[in-house]
């Protein structure tokens, strides 16, 4: 019986090892999981739209900073028929390093149809 509860505690002991490694220990002494980039984008999304009430159509960018994760997201600000007259918006979202969103902005507006000049290369 001895055996098996050294046993059981040994196993204990490295489970709770294993799952310390593939988390990152915060300042109060709490461990938390570090969300995947995934993770990060479907909640950059969810957060927008939350906040301003607009579903993001997709992400135009994404990385990672040195304060957390920088995206660009386009949004549908205005359905018009027919839909390539639909207005859409660029916006500038920050988030921190667990995927919450520290700040967002407009960056620009466009019409769904027009030929993005930036994209293009000026020409």
């Amino acid at each position: 019986m001895t055996n098996t509860k050294n046993t059981e505690e040994s196993q204990g002991s490295q489970e709770a090892r294993n799952s310390q490694t593939s988390r990152k220990q915060t300042g109060d002494n709490r461990t938390t999981k570090r969300p995947s980039p995934m993770e990060v984008l479907r909640q950059a999304r969810g957060q927008l739209a939350e906040l301003t009430g607009m579903e993001a159509e997709s992400v135009s960018s994404f990385e990672q900073t040195e304060e957390g994760w920088a995206l660009e997201v386009e949004v549908l600000e205005l359905e018009r028929v027919p839909d390539t007259m639909s207005l859409m918006a660029s916006y500038q979202v920050e988030l921190d390093p667990d995927g919450q969103l520290t700040g967002y902005r407009r960056v620009r507006r466009y019409e769904r149809g027009r030929s993005d000049a930036r994209g293009s290369g000026g020409r």
